[in-house]
């Protein structure tokens, strides 16, 4: 009797055992998936402090809104002997330029020719010839995305020798198969169904079409999309002005040549609405740049003489009657303290004023947006 209770009692503990192993089983699970959750929440918890820090942190904005610009005398090719070396100074002149980030570079004509246009052509090295015009011209060829050039420069004495030119690959010279937010085109004469945007060659394998209706023959800028159909036939995107890319993005997206007829033109005829907020001269016989700090500024004009420096465009301008040189400019500037050479070229000279102020216009820049 007391053998057979022992054996049921044996049993039962075998199936609670097997039950008991189940219910652990069970347990463990559930602590595993609490655990888990806990893990979740706190991960959650993180990203949420994360996003409230970087939201509370200042936005430091991408896009750059000051602008700089350069000025220089088109007599600079008349003193080069060949139309080869006038060509290739010309595009000395616009490396330096884009290397530099220069947004704006003016022709002046310092000895009273009244270049206004830049029809004509380049009569000669002695005669009073349109260097002014010559000069414009070979910087837009330049400062134009290779895929557009045909559309917008026709064949002309004065591009002859351009193509002997290195590439100033700036960031708007975008290659075909290249990835960019932006890009420069032609808008196609192509005509569309009501309510869809016209058709522009951007340089790419597809073309895009843009939000807007416009000209066929204009240079536009455009925005892509970012998320594209590749099954599509055409890229999205939109019109936007040549001057976001910049504003927005901060990229450098190259020059534009403005023609004046005298040195006070170059002030008087100023594209921004308030004209130019720092204008800065350099001479030899100007303050030396080491000493010099640059004020904040939203427009920055640095103006270049010819062979006989700035005083032979002063004398030349009837709008100008000054003693004292350094009266025209907020800034009267040496960037060349003890120069070894008598004369200092102007492609020279672009390339050591633009080195010299660089770091003083970086610090400009951020006077200007920790006061703003």
């Amino acid at each position: 009797m007391a053998e057979r209770s022992r054996a049921k009692r044996g049993k039962e503990e075998k199936v609670d055992w097997r039950k008991w192993k189940q219910q652990k089983k069970e347990e463990t699970k559930q602590w595993k998936e609490m655990k888990l959750l806990k893990k979740l929440e706190k991960k959650r918890a993180r990203e949420l402090m994360e996003k409230e820090r970087e939201e509370a942190k200042p936005t430091e904005e991408k896009g750059r809104h000051y602008t700089v610009s350069v000025a220089v005398p088109g007599s600079i090719l008349s003193n080069a002997q060949s139309p080869e070396l006038r060509t290739y100074l010309a595009g000395q002149i616009a490396r330096a330029c884009v290397i530099f980030c220069v947004d704006e570079i003016v022709v002046f004509d310092e000895q009273g020719e009244n270049s206004k246009t830049i029809e004509g052509e380049f009569k000669g090295v002695k005669g009073k010839g349109q260097a002014c015009v010559q000069l414009a011209r070979i910087l837009q060829y330049l400062e134009c995305p290779q895929y557009l050039r045909k559309s917008f420069f026709p064949k002309h004495q004065d591009l002859q020798f351009a193509g002997l030119l290195n590439p100033l690959d700036s960031p708007h010279h975008v290659r075909m198969d290249e990835e960019s937010e932006y890009r420069e085109g032609i808008v196609l004469a192509r005509p569309t169904k009501p309510g869809q945007g016209s058709f522009v060659n951007c340089g790419m394998r597809k073309e895009v079409q843009i939000d807007k209706q416009l000209e066929g023959g204009l240079r536009v800028t455009v925005r892509l999309d970012e998320k594209q159909n590749a099954e599509s036939k055409k890229e999205k995107g939109v019109v936007v002005s040549s001057q976001s890319p910049r504003t927005v993005s901060g990229l450098y997206w190259g020059y534009s040549v403005r023609l004046a007829s005298c040195l006070s033109a170059v002030f008087a005829e100023s594209p921004f609405k308030d004209g130019y907020d720092l204008s800065i001269g350099t001479s030899e016989r100007g303050s030396s740049i080491d000493e010099a700090t640059l004020p904040a500024f939203s427009h920055a004009l640095i103006i270049f003489g010819g062979v006989n420096g700035l005083e032979t465009g002063v004398d030349a301008d009837p709008n100008l009657d000054v003693s004292d040189l350094s009266t025209l400019f907020d800034l009267y500037l040496n960037t060349c303290p003890g120069q070894g050479s008598r004369t200092i070229r102007t492609e020279e000279a672009l390339l050591v004023s633009l080195s010299a102020l660089r770091p003083k216009i970086d610090a400009a820049a951020k006077k200007g947006r920790s006061g703003s």
